[in-house]
């Protein structure tokens, strides 16, 4: 194999063996504590812009399959992991994670301690870094663009439709995961997958039932030119906002969001459901939240709250049928705890889709 190192920001260099192509990305670093599904996490749109550090020692245990991607392309920036396993075991198997990253074009780095990784991550809060052969990288190692649009990287360019029997969502796409999609087509819903930029009038003619913002990555403010069209679907339609999609209803209706020190990313956080007071385990994948003095508690109730930080995770609209979750419900890879937020969601929508209720 050949050297390769990671080359940090703040001055550390971590040294490793390379996986895949050296793609000469920069990006942020950040972890993910998940014991498994590494095929889903690092498939995963919402990294754009991201070396994602897996913390669990040993990847590549049990293979890439053809049927757990949650995006046709991977985008984030690199990846670096403990252990790398080049002889996997299971049935369903149909390549090695290194083969997956040099398909994809993502520069991989094994054998790097990444416990010392991500206490730097932990200390210094917001890290750039690159992956590359040289110790000395050709380029400079800077922190990305804030405003950089990545969900212009990830969104779809076409409309995408799948035809049911059930309601028309309308999915907006910031750059969604799979298991999003068919969540809504397990429950028999029309789906019309649309890119991010669509406008409201664009999304009224296509008569939709309900709306659902997906998740992305990326500082939700970069879309502040869609956050009016955004506040118009939602009063005009049953919403449901996942990840970023929360953001984005919460700063249409005036709120804030701030970046945490180093982002929520996991299969095990727990929160807790203010209306029943009963914890759930979920699923997440972000590094912005909704800053909780900004909400207009004449407009919003909370609904959920992180057990470790107090952190908003939900929000739910007094008069409209708006809800919107942190965390992931759909819960690939993850605890299955909040698959019914969707529930919730399409008895919304089949009870008031279609209808203009803002005006009604």
């Amino acid at each position: 194999m050949t050297k390769g190192y990671l080359i940090l920001d703040t001055g550390e260099i971590f040294e490793g063996n390379l996986l895949g192509e050296i793609n000469g990305h920069v990006g942020e670093l950040v972890f993910n504590t998940s014991m498994t599904g590494y095929q889903e996490i690092m498939t995963d749109p919402s990294y754009a812009g991201q070396i994602l550090t897996f913390c669990y020692p040993l990847i590549g245990n049990y293979g890439i399959n053809d049927l757990d991607n949650e995006s046709v392309q991977m985008a984030l920036s690199g990846v670096v992991i403990g252990n790398s396993c080049e002889a996997p075991s299971h049935f369903q198997t149909t390549k090695k994670f290194s083969e997956q990253l040099l398909e994809s074009g993502v520069t991989g780095l094994t054998d790097v301690d990444t416990r010392t990784l991500v206490k730097v991550i932990r200390k210094y809060e917001t890290v750039s870094g690159i992956i590359t052969d040289k110790q000395q990288p050709a380029v400079q190692v800077k922190s990305p663009n804030k405003t950089q649009l990545f969900v212009d990287q990830v969104s779809v360019k076409d409309v995408v439709t799948f035809k049911n029997e059930g309601p028309h969502i309308v999915l907006m796409d910031y750059g969604y995961k799979k298991s999003i999609l068919h969540a809504l087509l397990k429950e028999n819903c029309s789906v019309t997958i649309v890119p991010y930029h669509y406008s409201f009038e664009q999304v009224k003619a296509l008569e939709p039932d309900g709306i659902l913002l997906s998740n992305g990555p990326g500082d939700p403010m970069s879309l502040k030119p869609w956050f009016s069209d955004i506040k118009k679907m939602t009063e005009t339609y049953p919403t449901l906002g996942i990840c970023l999609g929360h953001q984005l209803i919460a700063l249409s209706f005036g709120a804030k969001t701030a970046k945490l020190d180093y982002g929520h990313r996991g299969g095990n956080h727990p929160v807790k459901d203010l209306m029943t007071g009963k914890v759930r385990m979920t699923a997440q994948n972000h590094g912005y939240v909704v800053v909780d003095e900004s909400i207009n508690r004449d407009d919003f109730q909370i609904l959920f709250r992180n057990v470790n930080d107090k952190t908003i995770e939900g929000l739910k609209h007094h008069h409209l049928p708006i809800q919107s979750v942190q965390f992931h419900p759909e819960a690939h890879p993850g605890p299955s705890d909040t698959e019914y937020i969707f529930t919730q969601f399409l008895h919304d929508v089949i009870c008031l889709g279609g209808k203009n209720y803002a005006e009604a």
